[in-house]
């Protein structure tokens, strides 16, 4: 029987130092030199690595080592310390942004006192999985160079006359099959076996071997970014889409080569500053569909700068003859007034987009703003001077 998972959950900018407790559960130095390792790998964006410890910076989500699930989750205020409402908040925004799906989970239920991200996306794919193996699972034609004992497609002189000087009743032949074990299927593979190497331990691992026993045998492949690009996209595959796109997520972020002892390691990690982006984004698209709102929102629209230099904002919303520019922040300003570059920045964005009011949109409780919460041009213009 597999030991349970320990987790540790922290907020985004805070310090884990290895030979201590957090919540009862040891961070210890292999689970430091794992993560220090797998920071390297990205480039040192993760983490910043203090004296025995890493502080996290402003990605959030999860990562699964050696016994350990240490969970990142965001906090853009000082109202509220309540680990399990951020992760709430961590789960909405994933959620409405489409990078993860929880309307169907049902063991995985969010309440659960020990749930984690990875659980969810386990389980999500899982799902999905069935649903396919339910449907009936694709066959596709590939070709197979071997011998056969029946004559079919193109015979390989050299290779027949090789191999085939004592077992004359053989031919050498390149031939197409048509079967499930083909680079699709391959690949979900590879994710099925991930996923029963993190689960073992919690719910997820039985549910996991019966989806196991229900999946064709395929040849086992380690697929990397170039993989999935050769993945063909066909009425035959559309089906596929979903546990296509969660096999690579789980795919493209197993570490294998970033390991403490014998366990490799699993992360799923987020710029909170693209998900509070693209989230806000999302938000006032569906609030101008839903009420029907005769205005147009676009996110990352760019118009050319200077010497092939483009400058966006984060939202434009463009009204009859009006336009107005939101730039997400996601950083908690206490109340205090924005930073003089930020308001520079706005100013640069309504001198170019000839737009009469910007807003920067910063996370906090409030739930609503009006046309008044939007800055005037004359007001930034002023500001921006001083």
């Amino acid at each position: 029987m597999s030991k349970p998972i320990n987790k540790i959950q922290v907020f985004e900018h805070q310090t884990l130092h290895y030979g201590r407790e957090y919540n009862a559960v040891l961070f210890q130095e292999k689970h430091f030199n794992a993560l220090a390792k797998l920071n390297e790998l990205h480039d040192n964006k993760y983490f910043t690595i203090v004296h025995k410890g890493i502080k996290f910076a402003q990605y959030v989500g999860v990562v699964q080592i050696d016994g350990l699930c240490i969970e990142i989750l965001p906090k853009a205020d000082h109202s509220s310390d309540d680990k399990k409402v951020w992760q709430g908040v961590l789960i909405e925004m994933l959620r409405a942004t489409k990078k993860l799906k929880v309307d169907n989970v049902g063991n995985a239920n969010v309440n659960k006192q020990n749930i984690h991200l990875l659980d969810i996306y386990f389980e999500w794919y899982l799902n999905e999985i069935q649903i396919l193996i339910h449907q009936g699972l694709i066959k596709q034609y590939y070709k197979e160079t071997n011998n056969v004992k029946v004559l079919k497609g193109k015979l390989e002189f050299a290779g027949h006359i090789q191999k085939n000087l004592i077992h004359k009743e053989r031919f050498y032949t390149t031939h197409q099959v048509y079967e499930k074990d083909h680079l699709v299927h391959q690949v979900l593979g590879q994710a099925l076996c991930i996923i029963e190497q993190f689960s073992k331990g919690n719910y997820l691992y039985s549910k996991c071997k019966s989806v196991q026993l229900d999946f064709p045998e395929v040849q086992p492949i380690q697929a990397n970014e170039a993989t999935f690009a050769k993945i063909p996209k066909s009425r035959k595959t559309a089906p596929y889409k979903t546990a296509l796109e969660i096999a690579r997520l789980i795919i493209l972020n197993f570490a294998p080569n970033v390991s403490s002892g014998k366990e490799n390691m699993l992360a799923l990690l987020f710029d909170m500053n693209s998900l509070w982006e693209e989230y806000v984004l999302v938000c006032l698209k569906k609030a101008a569909k839903n009420n029907d709102l005769n205005v147009a929102v676009h996110g990352q629209k760019s118009q050319p700068f200077w010497n092939g230099i483009t400058i966006r904002p984060d939202i434009v919303i463009e009204k009859e003859d009006e336009t107005f520019i939101i730039d997400t922040k996601w950083k908690n300003i206490n109340g205090s007034k924005p930073s003089t570059d930020d308001l520079r920045q706005m100013y640069v964005y309504n001198d170019y987009w000839k737009s009469t009011k910007a807003m920067l949109l910063y996370p906090s409780n409030t739930t609503t703003f009006t046309k008044e919460d939007f800055i005037p041009f004359n007001k930034i213009t002023e500001t921006a001077h001083h």
